[in-house]
């Protein structure tokens, strides 16, 4: 993406088609929920020092699928604050069933 997101409607679209296959999407979604696991079980252990495996973990995941499965930069490095809140929004349409229709609607226009 050369030129820059001005809206966050922009940037989800633009953030789907970053995660057009699959396994991307599925690495994501596992590192993701992982992450948020280990911070309520962090919090309720006031293990609090810990709290940055959170987000080490959750980004694991998913800059391993970018790199090596979808074969592109992961937007957290230009966008990093709409691409965490794009990743919770992926996780609850993966769950909802909603993130294939998204996907499919991206790629038709």
């Amino acid at each position: 993406m050369s030129e820059k997101v001005l809206t966050y409607s922009e940037f989800w679209d633009f953030y789907v088609r970053e995660h057009s296959k699959p396994a991307t999407r599925y690495l994501h979604f596992v590192g993701t929920t992982l992450g948020l696991v280990l911070l309520v079980w962090f919090l309720r252990n006031g293990a609090y020092l810990y709290i940055p495996l959170c987000f080490a973990v959750g980004y694991a995941f998913a800059w391993f699928s970018h790199f090596f499965i979808e074969g592109n930069r992961p937007a957290t490095f230009k966008y990093p604050f709409w691409s965490f809140i794009s990743d919770y929004k992926m996780v609850f349409y993966m769950l909802t069933g909603k993130m294939n229709k998204e996907v499919e609607r991206v790629f038709s226009d």
